[in-house]
């Protein structure tokens, strides 16, 4: 059965849609305007093995705030719509990334209940880089909670993410995306010896 999702929310603030394949190669096939960011979603689908295609828009006259949230909010309502009732998947999963300095730990359950806890350790400062058109382009470093947090709140898990130890802002934040990758890769699988059931004593994810 292909787990398969597509999402599109449009508001005065943003436009997104999206579309997510849980048992897809890692491709990331989008229109992202903030650069970084769009690093930061194709290293999740790369070491996710999830493939993402879609467009991002928004008003980024006003901050990046709301197209960034209202990102991960719809990645979460995908995640959500993908996996249905959870029946058969590990539910949780857990992974620590090293990227050179840095050591980031993710754990995630696909209980029902969001909940996120960040602790990533970022300065605030944002990052700056040259864009496409040759101007200055940045990333919010303040937003970088906000995606996981509207993730979270749509997809219906706790997550868990720390930088354990660190210096660069940029591989913290790429070593927690990494690491959240991982661990939802992990958590969304299948287990074949679970034989479809729901995993929950319950006998519902809610």
């Amino acid at each position: 059965m292909e787990r398969i999702a597509t999402v599109e929310r449009k508001t005065g603030e943003t436009q997104i849609s999206l579309t997510l394949n849980l048992d897809g190669s890692g491709k990331c096939e989008m229109h992202n305007p903030i650069g970084f960011f769009d690093h930061m979603l194709r290293s999740f689908c790369k070491h996710g093995l999830f493939d993402l295609s879609g467009s991002l828009a928004g008003d980024l006259n006003v901050d990046q705030h709301h197209l960034i949230e209202d990102t991960g909010i719809v990645l979460g309502m995908c995640f959500a719509k993908a996996l249905g009732d959870c029946a058969g998947i590990y539910r949780s999963g857990f992974f620590l990334y090293p990227m050179d300095e840095t050591l980031c730990r993710a754990a995630v359950d696909f209980g029902g209940r969001p909940y996120l806890v960040c602790n990533a350790s970022l300065s605030g400062m944002p990052l700056v880089s040259i864009g496409a058109d040759g101007h200055e382009a940045s990333f919010q470093t303040d937003c970088f909670e906000d995606f996981w947090q509207g993730f979270v709140n749509s997809a219906g898990c706790n997550l868990h993410l720390d930088t354990i130890r660190g210096r660069s802002d940029h591989h913290k934040m790429e070593g927690l995306f990494k690491a959240a990758a991982r661990a939802i890769r992990a958590a969304v699988e299948i287990d074949s010896r679970r034989n479809g059931s729901i995993p929950s004593t319950k006998g519902v994810i809610v």
